[in-house]
């Protein structure tokens, strides 16, 4: 719904614009797709930190059932001029924020979660489909077909 995308893209603004250092704020889904974004961000810069994040937070979450450490509530990766945070925002939903070296990574990583409480039943992204969950067809026919 571009309506919802809309509301995303105007809280993600809201949080690059209030919190000092929040260069770039991006809704995904579990499955590291874009739903939303801040304005400063390009659909291809958006795709990829998507993907980035989607890919952090299922390491931190299979780490988190492979030695016992429970539910993942944030995911950091502190780079030399910059961090990633990503954490879970509704169900199958990540809120990541990406913040200059010099952020408050204290104010950065409340923010993310003042938000994700007040509007988190609103950032759940429902499951893609999958071949499996597809009601059965010809498709396997295809090419099996001689002269």
């Amino acid at each position: 719904m571009s309506n919802t995308a809309g509301d995303l893209n105007w809280l993600l603004d809201d949080l690059v614009d209030r919190v000092v250092g929040a260069d770039h704020a991006i809704v995904l889904s579990a499955d590291g797709l874009p739903i939303g974004r801040s304005r400063e961000l390009s659909g291809e810069h958006a795709e990829h930190l998507s993907a980035v994040a989607s890919a952090f937070q299922s390491l931190a979450r299979g780490t988190g059932r492979h030695f016992g450490g429970g539910a993942v509530r944030q995911t950091v990766v502190e780079m030399e001029c910059a961090y990633l945070f990503v954490t879970a925002a509704g169900e199958g939903a990540c809120l990541a924020v990406l913040a200059a070296e010099n952020a408050d990574v204290g104010l950065v990583a409340y923010e993310m979660n003042m938000r994700v409480k007040r509007v988190g039943q609103f950032l759940s992204s429902a499951p893609r489909r999958t071949e499996d969950d597809a009601e059965p067809s010809t498709a396997g026919a295809a090419g099996t077909g001689g002269s």
